[in-house]
């Protein structure tokens, strides 16, 4: 009878032990399973009745002949490191085309990385950079000393959206998704009130479930409108503290979203009297508020209008040549 050597793979993203049932057949069922003793997987599997004989580091020459000669009595196992093991199935491939009789080489998944399982590595990665040894740019900065770059990656996150270029879209959503993971590492290390990003992953998780009650609770909102509806009447209840209906609005904003940002809240609350009052004084800041105000009432984001306008003015520019240059 044929036997196997199987090289068990699993991601070191899953917790250990959380393996197909493939794999714990294979497990149960070998003559022998072999692994590296300070392996997360290899402890899981010893404390789930599982003999799995340690093999330290080494050659990789010297571990496939081991596995390959241990298959001559039955089914070997090995361990996946979390490492990959370099240069392991390569040795192994060698060993067993020397022998007349070989046994079956398998490689087994024993688990897969499920949805979102990379941002754990987001995670780790930015842990080492900001810890002793890692990098001394990374570990001098501040809450503080990242907001001018956590600005720019919005911009430019919102420039590659507005480009419909799949792969600028994924490389900056990468740089602002790090800046959360950056600003969420360096609050870990406050003296008297520190959050990690568990904390505001937490919080956003809630805060979804809670605003929307028609997905998980017994609410109903069959349309886009009711939906936004009901969102802004959670957030109104949540936010009763407010002294007025602008508080919260950031103050950093474009000035034409911002004044967006103030038409809409004004419109909710039931002031729209304001706006008027405003648009009634006529200087051109007021002809501005107006002209946000109609773009609204059209469904047309101002600011992303100005946007489209100037990206158009600058390729005009550049096809002409330019002869001048401006200041």
């Amino acid at each position: 009878m044929t036997t196997r050597v199987v090289l068990l793979v699993t991601t070191p993203r899953v917790a250990p032990g959380l393996l197909t049932r493939e794999a714990w057949r294979s497990l149960e069922a070998a003559y022998a399973v072999w692994g590296r003793p300070d392996e997360p997987q290899t402890a899981a599997l010893v404390e789930a009745g599982i003999e799995v004989r340690p093999r330290e580091d080494g050659h990789p020459a010297d571990l496939a002949r081991d596995l390959v000669a241990a298959s001559e009595t039955g089914d070997v196992v090995w361990v996946g490191s979390s490492d990959g093991d370099p240069g392991l199935s390569d040795a192994i491939a060698v060993e067993v085309t020397r022998l007349p009789e070989p046994p079956d080489v398998e490689l087994l998944i024993g688990s897969f990385d499920v949805p979102g399982a990379r941002l754990l590595d987001v995670v780790a990665v930015m842990d080492r950079l900001r810890s002793p040894g890692g990098c001394p740019w990374d570990a001098d900065q501040t809450h503080a000393s990242l907001v001018p770059y956590l600005l720019e990656e919005a911009h430019e996150a919102i420039e590659a959206i507005e480009s419909g270029d799949p792969a600028h879209m994924q490389e900056e959503l990468g740089d602002l998704l790090l800046q959360i993971a950056f600003q969420s590492r360096v609050a870990e290390e406050h003296p008297s009130d520190p959050f990690d990003i568990d904390d505001v992953a937490g919080g956003l998780v809630d805060k979804l479930v809670r605003r929307h009650p028609h997905v998980f609770s017994d609410v109903e909102a069959e349309t886009a409108d009711a939906v936004e509806a009901n969102w802004e009447s959670i957030k109104a209840a949540e936010k009763q503290h407010r002294t007025h209906p602008l508080e919260g609005v950031p103050v950093s904003l474009p000035a034409l979203a911002r004044a967006e940002k103030y038409v809409s809240r004004l419109q909710r609350s039931g002031r729209d009297e304001l706006v008027d009052e405003a648009v009634a004084a006529g200087d051109l800041g007021a002809q501005l508020l107006d002209l946000v105000r109609r773009a609204r009432a059209e469904g047309v984001d101002a600011e992303a209008a100005l946007r489209d306008t100037l990206r158009r003015l600058e390729a005009a520019s550049e096809a002409s040549g330019g002869a001048r240059s401006g200041d």
